[in-house]
């Protein structure tokens, strides 16, 4: 049984402190649950967050490319 334990709070900075508070945080959420119920949770929140990162276009393709060459040269151009 997955336990449902809060979401700590993480800094902006993301300290050492902030890994220890997840790491935790997992702990506490899986204790008790089984291998199965954890991997169906873990598959679940990577659906979810696979559903909320929009694919990428042609075009938003092309233009990240043309902004990585347009960086190369003036890197070179500063070498």
């Amino acid at each position: 049984m997955i336990n449902d334990i809060p979401k700590p709070e993480i800094s902006p900075g993301f300290t050492l402190e902030d890994i220890r508070k997840i790491r935790d945080w997992h702990y506490e959420r899986y204790k008790g649950a089984t291998s199965q119920e954890i991997c169906e949770d873990t598959r679940r929140g990577a659906e979810r967050f696979f559903a909320s990162v929009k694919p990428a276009t042609p075009e938003m393709l092309a233009e990240a490319q043309r902004k990585i060459d347009e960086a190369c040269k003036k890197h070179k151009k500063a070498s």
